[in-house]
């Protein structure tokens, strides 16, 4: 009886519980990027978004892995993984990456990693450089063709923002003349927020409502102490 040699298990990048450390700025458009992606396409159950996340992209091969600040997936489900493996995702890869760059990641970032995206099939490949480290101006964008990746040219608007348009995803990406980063929605005519803007801006309207409601109650008080009845007024 021949016995058939043990295969060795092979383990692929997870989550171990361990922070990664990042500067001030990295995280804070990291969690940005994330999270106004996520908002914008909450109503899209075809449409993953996520960051800092293990991106397996080959079976078989535990190094290669990427692990991408923010991504976009179009036509996978919309649900938590503790990693992304593209072999168990009908072979789709990312649609959309942003790198949030510096000095310390730039030959990542600058070589390897569009060539890795490249040949994932990434169509829009962006970089920010939050700190001016090295990138001038500090937004960088690329688009895939047959020829492999191309430098997008931004628009530059009189004030001193610049604009990329993402095909991808159907937004515009702001570099502030502050140096900040903003996705904006053409459509709506605003720049998509985090999960804390949204509250914030909530909170405004519903203390703006509160403010009109009592100066409504007042104008009525007053109305009737003249003896007009304000719903005569309506």
């Amino acid at each position: 009886m021949t016995l058939s040699p043990l295969k060795t298990p092979i383990f692929y990048p997870e989550p171990d519980g361990s922070p990664m450390a990042e500067s001030d700025p990295n995280r804070d458009y990291l969690v940005y990027g994330v999270e106004s992606l996520k908002l914008y396409f909450q109503h899209r159950q075809d449409v993953y978004v996520s960051g800092n996340l293990w991106l397996s992209y080959e079976q078989g091969v535990p190094d290669a892995v990427v692990c991408p600040d923010v991504f976009v997936v179009f036509g996978v489900e919309n649900r938590p993984r503790r990693s992304y493996k593209v072999w168990e995702e009908q072979g789709k890869t990312p649609d959309w990456v942003l790198e949030v760059t510096s000095s310390s990641t730039r030959h990542k970032d600058e070589r390897e990693k569009p060539h890795t995206y490249a040949q994932m099939g990434v169509s829009e490949y962006f970089q920010y450089d939050p700190s001016g480290d090295y990138l001038k101006p500090s937004l960088k964008g690329r688009r895939l063709t047959k020829n492999g990746y191309q430098i997008l040219t931004p628009n530059y608007l009189e004030n001193g923002e610049l604009v990329f348009p993402s095909l991808v995803l159907g937004l515009e990406i702001w570099l502030l003349p502050d140096g900040q980063l903003r996705f904006f929605n053409a459509q709506q005519g605003e720049f998509l927020r985090t999960y804390r803007e949204e509250r914030e801006r909530g909170d405004r309207e519903q203390q703006r409502a509160e403010q009109e409601r009592q100066r409504a109650e007042i104008l009525a008080a007053k109305l009737r102490e003249l003896g007009i009845d304000p719903s005569e007024l309506l």
